[in-house]
């Protein structure tokens, strides 16, 4: 039996994969992609830490990381709305921190508004307000935490 030209349009498209197997941060354009099989399947506008410029050096410094690092664990007892914990530091930023003679700082995390303020909505993305860590609306960060598993890779580029 043929399908009509109609019936073929109303087929359903394939069902996209929600799980995602790489998470990109760009700093400079504010942006974080979910990846699968290198496929984009979203992004989002984010905020940083508060002095965004540069490699995260020391505890306090205001400067989200750079480099590979993986989602080690979802938290869900913080005081942002939901949050995703980053395994920095690694060895080689806790070599670099002992060689400065400063501790490397630790706590970073993707995560929403702090409780209580989530009707600042995109508002939040008006300047860089984190202590290092990368933001997002409280609906976008419940997007994510359901959409990457422990594990997942995250690159995080100047």
């Amino acid at each position: 039996m043929a399908i009509s030209l109609y019936e073929a349009r109303q087929k359903p498209a394939a069902i996209t994969p929600t799980t995602a197997d790489k998470i990109l941060v760009e700093k400079s354009v504010r942006r974080l992609t979910l990846f699968s099989s290198g496929r984009k399947l979203k992004e989002y506008r984010v905020a940083l830490g508060f002095s965004s410029v540069g490699p995260k050096q020391r505890e306090g410094d205001g400067r989200t990381p750079e480099g590979n690092y993986k989602i080690d664990f979802h938290k869900s007892d913080s005081a942002f709305h939901r949050a995703l914990h980053i395994s920095y530091p690694d060895a080689a930023d806790t070599r670099r921190a002992a060689e400065a003679g400063v501790a490397p700082g630790g706590d970073i995390m993707i995560h929403g508004l702090p409780n209580g303020f989530s009707a600042l909505g995109p508002a939040h993305r008006l300047r860089d307000w984190t202590a290092g860590c990368i933001a997002l609306t409280d609906s976008e960060i419940d997007e994510i935490w359901a959409s990457v598993d422990d594990g997942t890779p995250i690159e995080i580029r100047p």
